[in-house]
């Protein structure tokens, strides 16, 4: 049994995570909330008992032997160390840590292994890194992967609950035929929209969001050769990422190989009837773990790519659920390392 923190437990992916832990029976032994001081004070409910959210400070890590953390980067770069030194390990849910060297960025699917070489602090991908590469892994390890095409189709959930709100707020005024209330998350109104824009824009034309699906995926995948080539969009879907997707391999390979290897690889799920219009959608899709491909088929041109759509709830998989399953992993090492 664990001792477990709960880092920004008001926001989106921590309430996620908190659901969670009850539901995947996760051994705790005691466990408390922590967020910013604007949400200490609040209450949470876990396992039939009513918890008060604590203020994030230095001392409210001692004791505690797994953190889970979803916060902002600049706050993670400051906690996540201090929480490791108390001698926590910490599932890092913000962008503070992925490219570090010396961290492993895991997905439980892809690479395991990698939870083993900790130095305290374990960082949580992308959201839209994370469902690409539990499609690409059984592929790039059968046919090798030399290049990836991908355009995403990211849900307002992924800018949390200011993300959903603004999506909300802005369709139910233009159904009601009054003004949409002005765009404070968004660069531009999102609501019967489409936003070729998440994160800020780089020097290169692309947004940071786009370069983390870069960088993310060759970490990730231990393949530094893999070449990436992302438009990230902001959609308005309430939740669950779509991602369509283009491979390019360095032996020919078809939708048939392809599903058969997708049909016994962990986590995913094929849902692939063109005939009967059955393929991955955002709605059926979303309170789901797993991540869902269809639309599978051959490029026109070449035999050596093939193209699908993917689909994954963002809130789960590609955040919280990849979080807690990270801890899981933890589990199974020797229980001093945890």
């Amino acid at each position: 049994m664990k001792s477990v923190a709960v880092v920004g437990a008001s926001g989106a992916v921590g309430d996620v995570m908190i659901r969670l832990l009850q539901e995947r029976k996760f051994p705790i032994g005691s466990i408390k909330f922590l967020a910013s001081e604007r949400s200490a004070g609040k209450t949470v409910v876990f396992g039939g008992k009513t918890f008060t959210i604590e203020p994030l400070t230095p001392e409210a890590f001692q004791g505690v032997d797994i953190v889970l953390s979803s916060t902002p980067a600049s706050i993670s770069r400051e906690y996540s160390p201090i929480a490791a030194r108390a001698g926590a390990v910490v599932v890092d849910n913000s962008s503070a840590f992925r490219m570090d060297p010396n961290v492993p960025l895991v997905v439980p699917e892809v690479n395991p292994q990698d939870v083993a070489r900790h130095q305290g602090i374990i960082a949580n991908p992308n959201c839209s890194t994370i469902q690409m590469v539990v499609a690409l892994k059984p592929l790039h390890d059968a046919f090798r992967i030399r290049r990836v095409i991908v355009s995403t189709y990211q849900a307002v959930s992924g800018a949390g609950q200011k993300g959903i709100h603004e999506l909300q707020s802005q369709t139910e005024a233009h159904v009601a035929g009054q003004d949409a209330p002005a765009p404070s998350k968004f660069a531009h109104p999102i609501a019967f929209n489409c936003l070729p824009q998440i994160d800020d824009f780089l020097p290169n034309g692309y947004t940071k969001e786009e370069i983390k699906m870069v960088l993310e995926t060759r970490k990730i995948m231990g393949d530094e050769s893999i070449d990436v080539c992302p438009t990230c969009i902001r959609v308005p879907v309430l939740n669950c990422h779509s991602e369509s997707i283009l491979v390019e391999t360095e032996r020919p390979i078809t939708p048939e190989a392809a599903r058969q290897l997708w049909a016994s690889a962990p986590g995913l799920v094929v849902v692939d009837d063109p005939e009967a219009r059955l393929y991955p959608l955002p709605a059926s899709c979303s309170d789901r773990d797993e991540v869902f491909v269809g639309r599978i088929r051959q490029d026109l041109h070449n035999p050596n790519a093939l193209l699908f759509w993917c689909v994954s709830d963002n809130l789960r998989k590609g955040a919280a659920t990849n979080a807690v399953q990270i801890a899981e992993e933890l589990l199974k090492l020797d229980p001093v390392r945890v």
